[in-house]
């Protein structure tokens, strides 16, 4: 079994990431390419082995790992059984390889997914839309295709392990949610996970690329935003009922992660 579809790109050309193309062979055959290819490729193969070769290097593909192709890279890939289920898609757009750099895709690379559950269900719905739906499939197309872009960045393992977030950073999010109207402090999440500040720290980091005192910030910014848009509460008054002590701060805040001043979000929204 296989498929693809090239789209016509026409609105959506427009658009800051849209569907070039997409595809998958369940039967992969070579392919072979220099430089003449200018668009980015993402695979991912959930039956069967093959091999990637590229800047002279063979690396083995198996079920439950995948691999990101530059634009203009040369490479080669090829079947190493009789099934190869490989997937493939091809995304482009103004803010498509700014997207891609911060995934961690500037260079050729092979990576290893948790799951492909999640990505084969994306990739489903826009193989769905380009079939059925000739006038705006291709719009919802692109739009599934940033879905399968986030999915793909969670499933990506980045250390070689896994992608998942580590339980200890889950239980200190579980904390926060539950109690971020009161005062939290980082004693408050080293009791919840029995490790020290600095672990806690690097695991924030790692997992969410911030510090844990302004993931609460942040928390608390958000509930803040739902009580601006759905209640005629004062400022002063949110930024009781969210957990700053002090409406300043909390405007202080709130204007930098926002861009806005409370007042304006309101207006806004």
């Amino acid at each position: 079994m296989f498929y693809y579809h090239y789209p016509i790109i026409a609105r959506e050309g427009r658009l800051p990431i849209y569907l070039f193309s997409i595809g998958m062979h369940d039967c992969q055959p070579l392919v072979r390419r220099g430089t003449e290819y200018s668009f980015p490729q993402i695979f991912y193969c959930t039956k069967g082995r093959g091999v990637l070769s590229v800047d002279g290097t063979d690396t083995p593909i198996e079920a439950g790992m995948g691999f990101f192709i530059p634009a203009s890279y040369p490479h080669e890939y090829r079947p190493a059984a009789d099934l190869w289920d490989n997937h493939w898609l091809i995304p482009g757009g103004y803010a498509c390889d700014r997207l891609l750099q911060e995934m961690g895709f500037d260079r050729p690379r092979v990576f290893s997914l948790d799951s492909t559950d999640r990505l084969d269900r994306i990739f489903a719905k826009m193989h769905e839309s380009l079939r059925y739906d000739r006038v705006y499939g291709n719009l919802r197309a692109s739009g599934y295709l940033y879905d399968f872009l986030i999915e793909l960045d969670r499933a990506v393992s980045h250390t070689g392990s896994t992608s998942t977030a580590d339980p200890a950073v889950i239980k200190c999010i579980d904390l926060i949610d539950r109690d971020y109207t009161r005062r939290i402090t980082m004693d408050d999440l080293c009791a919840v996970t029995g490790l020290s500040k600095q672990h806690i720290c690097r695991l924030f980091r790692s997992a969410l690329d911030t510090r844990p005192m302004e993931y609460i910030a942040k928390r608390r910014i958000q509930a803040a935003k739902e009580l601006l848009s759905g209640t005629d509460l004062t400022t002063e008054d949110i930024a009781v009922k969210v957990g700053f002590g002090s409406s300043s701060y909390f405007c202080k805040l709130f204007r930098r992660y926002e861009g806005v001043t409370p007042t304006q979000f309101r207006d806004i929204r």
